[in-house]
């Protein structure tokens, strides 16, 4: 067994030499893991982004077993980079980060998908960050960062606009056109003779919505303009594998612009909850997931993952202080026709 001293000798002998190999990141000491378990015996770690068989390096850039006499380790670690603010520019632009439709502030690019029938990339993230809650259009500039965070069209276009589950609202705009004749002629005889007796007062039309046709999801997805333009690992999360079901007391994590990287556990399933989107108006959503408070403003778009594993389980689309809402993952992937690696 080496001793600490004779190992950063050692290290400081070698550090140059094995930072030239292919892969190699970073040299430093630790103790050697046997089959996934600790040793109590200090030895030479060496730091690579992907542990790769032998048969993938040249004979130059394989790490000797041992040098000098002291062991060595290998550990992935990844590729190291220096944290830049999730509000800024990235290229390639990770999942986590500020993203958004030109006309908006700026939400969440969630996670990169794959089209169920082509196997192209898309970026996914909410109809009311990519779509600008159904007033958007195909093709429309999705800007990396968001408006709000300096993202400018066209110098920050990541994406174009490529496809939106379009939201049905109860209340105000949203682009849905729904005005019934009957509802209409009502609020303008009644807002008439309102005039006419000099009241403030005025109705309004309200559709309301029943269970039968309530949302189901705030979903949409776009098309970045080159595919080095995305990288598929969520940030502080990593690659995302296949979906999971939410269930009562599930641990899960997202990966917010605004919060970052958050935990919590599923304290709601089948939930339906009606949903404000200013202007545009109120929404009812039902078969969703709620959380505690996971989430703020500009977190729309992040992906729900399980803690224990890599798997997608929801897609953040709103919150409260005390709460964060997620459509089902399996609702997205559907209504969208995406489907997760």
């Amino acid at each position: 067994m080496s001793s600490r001293e004779e190992v950063q000798r050692i290290k400081r002998l070698a550090a140059r030499e094995l930072l030239r190999k292919a892969n190699v990141v970073g040299v430093g000491i630790g103790y050697k893991e046997k089959h996934g378990l600790r040793t109590q015996d200090i030895s030479l770690v060496v730091l690579v982004e992907k542990k790769l068989p032998l048969s993938a390096l040249a004979k130059r850039d394989v790490v000797p077993s041992e040098i000098r006499g002291v062991a060595t380790d290998v550990k992935q670690v990844g590729r190291i980079v220096a944290y830049k603010s999730r509000t800024e520019r990235w290229r390639p632009a990770p999942p986590g980060v500020s993203i958004g439709h030109w006309a908006i502030t700026a939400g969440t690019f969630g996670a990169v998908v794959r089209d169920a029938q082509t196997g192209e990339r898309l970026i996914l993230s909410n109809n009311h960050v990519l779509a600008n809650s159904n007033q958007a259009s195909p093709g429309d500039a999705i800007l990396q960062p968001g408006p709000a965070d300096g993202g400018q069209n066209p110098a920050d276009r990541i994406a174009e606009l490529l496809r939106f589950v379009p939201i049905q609202f109860e209340t105000g705009g949203g682009g849905n056109g729904d005005t019934c004749s009957t509802a209409s002629f009502v609020a303008r005889t009644a807002n008439l003779f309102a005039r006419l007796l000099a009241s403030p007062w005025r109705l309004v039309p309200v559709k309301l919505q029943t269970l039968e046709t309530a949302n189901r999801v705030d979903a949409a997805v776009a098309r970045p303009v080159a595919q080095d333009a995305i990288e598929d690992a969520v940030l502080e999360i990593g690659e995302v594998h296949g979906t999971a079901e939410a269930e009562l007391g599930l641990a899960v994590r997202k990966s917010g612009r605004t919060t970052g990287l958050t935990t919590g556990t599923v304290q709601v399933i089948d939930a339906t909850v009606r949903v404000g989107y200013g202007a545009a108006g109120t929404a009812l959503f039902e078969n969703q997931i709620v959380t505690g408070n996971m989430s703020a403003p500009g977190d729309s778009g992040s992906l729900l993952v399980e803690q224990d594993g890599q798997r997608a389980v929801g897609l953040l689309f709103a919150g409260s202080d005390q709460s964060t809402i997620f459509n089902p993952i399996a609702a997205v992937e559907s209504a969208l026709s995406v489907v997760f690696d």
